[in-house]
């Protein structure tokens, strides 16, 4: 097994949260009071009002000093950048350092990060967001916000004129339950919030079309059993504690023609495997993520001739992937890419 990195330890908790988003993060418009308000509404787009977390947020103008907090995830930053309102980024924390979607890792790269010293949850602490002085803050998860964890809190951030906005399935920090459809609620909710909306629907639309597409080719046909984990990356205390159990990469997987090997290994996202466990079960395939990894593929080349009974090292099937098999605007590319390998005489 790869050496893992001591950064994936730290962020581990982040991670094993994150895999989830806001069941209650429905979105909808105020009606403006009178004539010409309606009007300057309707052309404006605004107020937006998000019911977010069981907090209401009404937005009046679009926001210009938009802070990312890291949460391990890449899925608003991506949302953002798939939108095309980058620039009211002042302060990124995301990375995954490699993206499905060309260009993108550079560009996450090149967005400010507002030069702030994170904590030990590699994180923005309170007094350093509220220096930012932003208007909008996303976390992938209420984490993000809770002060215990040294961080500005929902009602401290409102105090100083800032929006915030947890990404779907996150209010609880439990992600078993999120699907590729809560992407789409991340992509429709900032839509309206940067005044979008038409972006987002188009987005959505061809990402649906596209997995409906792959779904009915591969529909009817035998699921392999695949692996699905992180590359050198330690949240346990066994050899596979970084292997994924439930989530959106189930959802994911069955939309590309696979179930997950491990689904029933942990109630929770991730399941804390021993070797021995992982060589008694069937893998017929391998999807290893790579979360600020330089070379995925060679973990996931490793795995194959540490286990040369999988009937995965024997076809030698893997695929190496990063953001599109996580929350985020993406999922089309890792549904494709999984369902060319599970197969590939169908797609």
């Amino acid at each position: 097994m790869s050496k893992k990195r001591p950064v994936a330890v730290a962020l581990a908790g982040a991670l094993c949260l994150v895999t989830t988003a806001c069941a209650d993060s429905s979105t909808g418009t105020d009606s403006a009071v009178g004539g010409d308000a309606s009007a300057a509404a309707a052309k404006s787009g605004y107020p937006v009002t998000l019911e977010n977390c069981g907090a209401s947020e009404k937005i009046t103008e679009e926001p210009s000093r938009v802070v990312l907090m890291n949460g391990a995830s890449v899925a608003e930053v991506s949302t953002l950048l798939a939108l095309g309102v980058q620039d009211k980024i002042v302060a990124n924390q995301q990375t995954y350092g490699m993206s499905e979607v060309s260009g993108r890792a550079a560009a996450i790269k090149a967005l400010p990060t507002g030069d702030v010293k994170l904590n030990d949850a590699y994180d923005i602490p309170r007094e350093a967001m509220i220096g930012l002085r932003p208007d909008l803050v996303l976390s992938t998860t209420s984490y993000g916000f809770d002060e215990k964890n040294g961080f500005a809190t929902r009602e401290q951030l409102k105090q100083v004129g800032a929006h915030t906005y947890v990404s779907p399935q996150g209010c609880d920090q439990d992600t078993t339950k999120m699907t590729i459809a809560d992407s789409y609620t991340l992509l429709r909710d900032m839509g309206k919030v940067f005044n979008v909306s038409d972006r987002a629907e188009k987005l959505i639309a061809a990402s649906e079309q596209r997995i409906a597409d792959i779904a009915a080719k591969v529909k009817g046909e035998k699921q392999p059993k695949v692996m699905v984990l992180f590359s050198n990356m330690a949240m346990g205390g066994n050899d596979f504690s970084s292997v994924v159990a439930k989530g959106i990469y189930n959802d994911i997987l069955a939309k590309a023609g696979g179930a997950n090997a491990f689904e029933n290994a942990s109630e929770t996202s991730f399941a804390d495997l021993s070797k021995e466990k992982v060589a008694a079960t069937d893998v017929d395939a391998l999807v290893v993520i790579g979360y600020n990894d330089p070379n995925p593929a060679a973990y996931a080349k490793t795995l194959l001739k540490e286990f040369p009974q999988w009937p995965a090292a024997k076809n030698n099937t893997y695929v190496a992937l990063s953001d599109s098999m996580y929350l985020g605007p993406s999922n089309d590319l890792a549904v494709a890419k999984i369902a060319e390998m599970l197969h590939p005489d169908k797609v």
